[in-house]
């Protein structure tokens, strides 16, 4: 395995006193591109609407990118080595509640349940946006699987009953979509700053340069 420490351990089971690389380039570049496509999107929904449809497709380029990397990507940017199971995961949020949770070197559990929500959220924001930008492509609803197709089915149906449209219904989705992003990235933001005082390391700039503090003992790496 690739050492990635920059300073190791001491021998004497010490703690590490240097810096660990954790994040790669790919992970840095989509999560600050991320950000600054979905602002772009978020800012120009109203005005720009060529603008908004680009920065729609930037975000949906992302996603997929990241998707990819979670499986092929370096160590801590795969989802195997932060989505836990629903027992590890609750477990973490209780600890956090009683200000005991353990300091992980990647995402912690409920950090890793964020991401791939985030990530869900922003793909139907995404493919929504694709669907509303030609209304011919609103034919290709009865084709996709049919986990998404009913719905889309009852939100024409009760669109029709109270004078709405597919067209219309589908833009409320999307809006619903976006505005839950909002509320997902505040979250987000707010549990990032949390994280930070708590394990007394700033984990915004760590997603700049990629190092974080190496791991202490009973810190998990």
């Amino acid at each position: 395995m690739t050492k990635t420490f920059l300073h190791e351990a001491r021998n004497d089971g010490s703690p590490a006193t240097g810096k660990v690389r954790v994040w790669d380039p790919l992970v840095r570049v989509f999560h600050w591109s991320l950000v600054a496509a979905f602002l772009v999107a978020w800012l120009s929904a109203e005005e720009l609407s060529t603008v908004h449809e680009i920065a729609g497709y930037v975000v949906a380029g992302l996603v997929a990118f990241r998707l990819v990397w979670g499986f092929v990507g370096s160590r801590y940017a795969r989802f195997a080595q932060f989505l836990k199971g629903p027992a590890a995961t609750l477990s973490y949020v209780g600890d956090m509640t009683q200000r005991r949770e353990r300091r992980y070197l990647g995402h912690n559990p409920a950090g890793g349940v964020m991401i791939l929500v985030l990530l869900v959220t922003l793909a139907g924001t995404a493919l929504t946006g694709w669907l509303m930008a030609e209304p011919a492509r609103l034919a290709m609803l009865p084709q996709m699987p049919q986990i998404v197709a009913p719905a889309w089915a009852d939100a024409d149906q009760d669109g029709a009953e109270n004078g709405l449209g597919g067209e219309e219904a589908l833009e409320e989705v999307h809006e619903v979509l976006a505005n839950l992003m909002l509320f997902l990235i505040a979250l987000h933001v707010a549990s990032v700053v949390i994280a930070s005082f708590r394990h007394h390391e700033n984990l915004a700039q760590a997603m700049v340069t990629g190092d974080k503090r190496a791991p202490a003992p009973g810190d998990i790496a």
